[in-house]
């Protein structure tokens, strides 16, 4: 049986601190890193009750006082929970859900903000050996109503507010509301009411169901991504090598909930290092609050989306009198202005990586290494990365779709696509494990992102990459966010077209349009280069990823106020 008791001297615990330690002496060596690195793989494993538990209880040290989250509120309420707290607390919610009919293996769809809740459920769910389905509360009725029925739901723990949303999404689930009392709903305040004090009632494999993630749709249907109690938990030691997390630290990722890089940063990552997790909310994002309460908390490290560090620099970040000490960034392309600005101010690099939903993080600049401009950095330790010919498939391509190999599975893969063996088998196949992006390696072994294997498309007979003029776009001071799509031309087939959302002070208008073009054609060759552009908001995912599918559909269709390069010369 999982319990909180000693597993002996080579039990998962142990196996998993000295993988971690090992990590963390050498988190500015990479070479010995990476070579050296081997993934603890136990058969039974409970992250809850075998490591965030061991913790609490002071194992290796005072762990247990320290603060494992940080909440400070936008009107400066603040909530501070130690590990042991948050033990105790996520015990006393495990016990109350057990009332209520949760069971192993049990379908728990999860919709709450930042707030302690959050945690408190995530732990008590892996307690209980629950399987717990993250949602944002942006989703609305027809989403929800997708992930209870795909995700077969037996239980919704929501926010009060929220519970509108499920009147009309059918199904026998059991309601509960986190905050104000709700006609039909289980208060979740019960729960603070029962003991703590948690005993298993069962073994945790390695292998048991943990997560089952949406994915956001950016191209097609949100896919269905399994993972389990150690390719998430464990997964994320390279998450955390990446971060460059040590005991001790306060960490800040800017995610919201129910997406995978939450869990990244918010979860596993931090916790793995025994760093605490802060989260400062806000309605509307101010940059010299923000700065302010980083001060306020000490934060060590930061993680952000581009989008975040591209509003940052909008104002003076010498207001940070403590900047971090670790800054990293994933997502959409990071412009240079940026990294340069905040280099200069903080004296900090910020520092790019890669991953998915499906796995960890794969390919990353980690602290003390080299970084050069445009590149996600080297694989991970305990990834073996590799790129795949476009033509014949084979491996060791210097372009080519980024892949993993599966002689060597990392332990941060999921285990599949959750009902659908057959994507599942396509993204397997031949022994490796496709992500769907392209990249390029270079003969240190630095990979460079391309972009996604659906959005690359043929002008003239060249192949163009969205992800290459995007970022040289945002290299222009006017250009805030932009997006390259194809669109139909009679000679060259098609010509990249940008939608452009432009900076404050800027007017859209020929003239900005002339100088990005006048951009476009001095930084990119001829056959690259922006031939129409439309400024216009980017539509996005509810986790903020540009959905280029609509933006195609859009140029085909026509209708925007569009200009032409040519023509503007």
């Amino acid at each position: 049986m999982t319990a909180r008791k000693p597993s002996g001297p080579a039990g998962p615990t142990e196996r998993f601190r000295a993988a971690r330690d090992f990590l963390l002496a050498h988190r500015e060596d990479y070479r010995a890193a990476y070579e050296g690195f081997a993934w603890p793989r136990p058969e039974r494993f409970n992250w809850a009750l075998d490591w965030f538990d061991r913790i609490a209880e002071g194992d290796g040290g005072r762990a247990g006082e320290r603060e494992a989250l940080h909440i400070v509120e936008e009107d400066g309420r603040r909530t501070r929970v130690t590990f042991a707290e948050m033990s105790a607390r996520s015990d006393r919610v495990a016990n109350w859900l057990r009332e209520q009919g949760v069971r192993a293996e049990d379908r728990v769809l999860v919709m709450l903000g930042n707030q302690v809740e959050l945690w408190e459920t995530a732990l008590a769910a892996m307690k209980l050996r629950a399987v717990v389905i993250p949602a944002t509360p942006l989703l609305g009725p027809a989403d929800l109503r997708d992930r209870v029925e795909r995700g077969r739901a037996g239980h919704v723990i929501v926010r009060a507010e929220d519970t509108a949303k499920f009147a009309d999404v059918p199904g026998a689930f059991t309601r509960i509301a986190v905050g104000a009392a709700v006609d039909g709903w289980l208060p979740y305040a019960e729960a603070h009411e029962r003991p703590d004090g948690f005993e298993p009632d069962g073994v945790t494999h390695a292998d048991d169901p943990l997560l089952l993630y949406f994915t956001s749709g950016t191209t097609a249907r949100p896919k269905l991504v399994e993972h389990t109690h150690v390719s998430y938990p464990v997964g994320h030691l390279a998450t955390m090598y990446w971060i460059g997390l040590r005991p001790g630290d306060v960490h800040l990722n800017i995610a919201s909930p129910g997406w995978a890089k939450h869990a990244w940063s918010n979860l596993f990552a931090p916790w793995n290092a025994e760093a605490t997790v802060f989260i400062h909310h806000y309605t509307r994002f101010d940059p010299v609050r923000l700065m302010a309460e980083m001060d306020g908390a000490g934060v060590t490290s930061f993680c952000a989306p581009p989008t975040v560090w591209r509003m940052l620099i909008q104002a003076d970040l010498s207001q940070l009198r403590t900047p971090p000490r670790e800054a990293v960034a994933a997502g959409e392309p990071l412009n240079p202005e940026v990294i340069e600005t905040v280099r200069r101010e903080w004296g900090v690099t910020i520092r790019d990586g890669f991953g998915q939903t499906e796995t960890a993080v794969q390919v990353a600049n980690t602290p003390g290494q080299l970084l050069k401009a445009g590149s996600m950095g080297r694989p991970t330790p305990g990834y073996r990365v590799e790129l795949l010919d476009p033509v014949t498939g084979a491996p060791g391509a210097d372009e080519g779709e980024i892949a993993l190999d599966l002689s060597a599975r990392p332990v941060g893969l999921m285990t599949g696509y959750h009902g659908d063996p057959e994507l599942t088998a396509e993204v397997m196949a031949g022994g490796y494990y496709r992500t769907g992006d392209i990249g390029s390696r270079d003969a240190d072994g630095y990979v460079t992102f391309t972009g996604r294997r659906d959005e690359v498309f043929k002008s003239s007979d060249y192949k163009i990459s969205p992800f290459e003029l995007e970022s040289v776009l945002l290299e222009h001071e006017a250009v805030v966010e932009a997006a390259v799509v194809p669109a139909p031309d009679a000679l060259r087939l098609a010509v990249p077209k940008a939608f452009v959302v432009l900076a404050e002070g800027w007017e859209p208008g020929p003239g900005t349009a002339k100088l990005i073009f006048a951009h476009s054609r001095a930084l990119l060759a001829p056959y690259k280069r922006v031939r129409r552009l439309e400024f216009a908001e980017l539509p996005k995912t509810v986790s903020g990823k540009i959905r280029r599918v609509e933006l195609r559909e859009r140029t085909a269709e026509g209708g925007g106020v569009e200009y032409d390069e040519e023509e503007l010369r």
